[in-house]
């Protein structure tokens, strides 16, 4: 237990007052939920014995009983073997053996990217300074870097995935969070579409909108460049409305969101769009509908020669083989001019740039672990604004709750988690201790998939900023 990366268990009830909590549960201060999805929900605390904040994301049991989601396995065995300044840390895992829920413990981050963009559109009423833009694209990217090294695809950013850290010493920090969507992906590439749809709609990568099968790291940097033109303009660059229904239905109106601001894609500079489900299928919306050339300069409001605009066209190149790798835009003109990116994003360094004080989140105190209500009243935590806590991992810093996405897949049957806390008792202080479980529905693979560099030259992390010219 404590704040070490481990797992621990109770065998006691739920979030009953005292001797009915389990032990592990004993260790914290609730004070309350933060955020509500359809994975569970996240609760703040407080660690009793250093007194520092943490979020609890406690997983809902599957509906049949049967075990705890392998979503959630996921998630855990990714951020167990992973260790990097700009990925969220995974700082313990909680088991209820007494009806097999499922608590992870992270480190507490104040912001995400969602409420920032939105304190400036809506309270602000201005765009954020190019230094803060600059040192979240970079961080962002740097993180990314790191996970696409290791063979691992995210599959879910967006800006309310993307968190960062408050006062204290990691102030300004990025933290990419919220891996159950996450994928370890191989050469020759493999099929990665058969647990449906990834990616939210107005972040999802056109080769995935028409049907692709076959796809790569390059989703994420779609992503990457759709959170970086938000950045610079406070609204989504894409936002279509999303069909719902079957599994992965064709989704017209985002496609023509999309090929308004870029122009149509053309076999001619994207060769294997035609071998894409609904570039066939549905040629009607695909092939019909005719846009000018690309237009995306007026929507972002950059200067089509400027670096910014450069990067940012890269990133949202059709063809994924074209697509700017994060490493590419870590080396990119943008980052090597003024105003270089820095450690701490929130804190500019232009002479004259006011440091905006961002709002912390509302605090549920009506809700206890178990999702009851008690008999105190909801309230905002005076000391959360003034004290050194740095959003919940994977969570949004609004008051309304955030549907989650849940991957399709078959959940584990309780007996699975002995080989799971086994196997995860191992070596966790390395960067490849052992082996990470990616088969569906399995605790661990016959033969353990270790992580391992995809490129030998492009290095796991970066170490440096721009021209070793660290801004803090």
């Amino acid at each position: 237990m404590g704040d070490g990366r481990g797992i621990s268990g109770g065998s006691g009830g739920g979030s009953g007052g005292g001797n009915n909590r389990p032990a592990w549960l004993q260790q914290y201060d609730l004070i309350g939920k933060i955020g509500e999805g359809t994975y569970g929900l996240v609760f703040l605390a407080k660690t009793k014995l250093r007194k520092s904040c943490i979020a609890i994301k406690k997983f809902k049991q599957s509906k049949d009983g049967d075990g705890v989601s392998p979503t959630a396995i996921r998630e855990i065995m990714l951020l167990r073997e992973i260790s990097q300044e700009n990925v969220v840390k995974l700082v313990n895992v909680h088991i209820n053996h007494a009806d097999m829920s499922l608590y992870l413990a992270f480190d507490y981050a104040e912001h995400d990217l969602y409420e920032i963009i939105r304190h400036h559109r809506e309270t602000l009423k201005h765009t954020i300074n190019q230094y803060t833009v600059k040192s979240l694209l970079w961080q962002l990217l740097n993180g990314l870097n790191y996970l696409h090294s290791n063979w691992i695809i995210h599959r879910d950013l967006k800006p309310s995935n993307i968190l960062v850290m408050g006062d204290g010493e990691e102030q300004g920090v990025v933290k990419i969070a919220d891996f159950g969507l996450a994928r370890i992906y191989q050469a020759p590439l493999k099929p990665l579409s058969e647990n449906g749809v990834v990616v939210t709609i107005w972040y999802r990568a056109p080769e995935l909108l028409l049907g692709g099968k076959h796809y790569t790291s390059a989703v994420d940097m779609w992503a990457v460049g759709c959170i970086f033109a938000e950045l610079l303009n406070l609204k989504p660059l894409f936002q279509g409305a999303e069909v719902k229904g079957t599994p992965n239905p064709f989704q017209a109106d985002q496609l023509d969101k999309i090929f308004k601001v870029l122009g149509n894609p053309t076999p001619e500079k994207w060769p294997t769009l035609i071998h894409l489900p609904h570039y066939q299928s549905d040629q009607h919306h695909v092939q019909t509908v005719k846009y000018e050339s690309s237009s995306l300069h007026s929507y972002v409001h950059l200067p089509p020669k400027s670096p910014a605009y450069d990067l940012l066209s890269k990133m949202l190149e059709y063809d994924p083989r074209k697509r700017l790798t994060a490493a590419q835009a870590l080396e990119h003109e943008y980052f090597r001019i003024d105003p270089l990116p820095g450690r701490n994003a929130l804190v500019p360094t232009q002479p004259g740039e006011k440091i905006i004080n961002y709002p912390a989140r509302p605090v549920d105190t009506t809700t206890d672990f178990e999702g009851t209500t008690s008999i105190q009243s909801s309230q905002s935590v005076p000391s959360l604004v003034m004290g050194n806590v740095p959003a919940a991992a994977g969570m949004p810093t609004r008051a309304v709750p955030r549907s989650m996405p849940m991957v399709g897949m078959q959940r584990m049957p309780p007996a699975s988690m002995a080989a799971f806390n086994i196997a995860s008792q191992a070596g966790i202080g390395g960067l490849n201790p052992g082996g990470l479980p990616i088969q569906r529905g399995a605790a661990a693979p016959t033969h353990p998939q270790q992580l391992r560099r995809k490129d030998p030259g492009s290095g796991m992390q970066n170490t440096g900023y721009p021209q070793q010219k660290r801004r803090f």
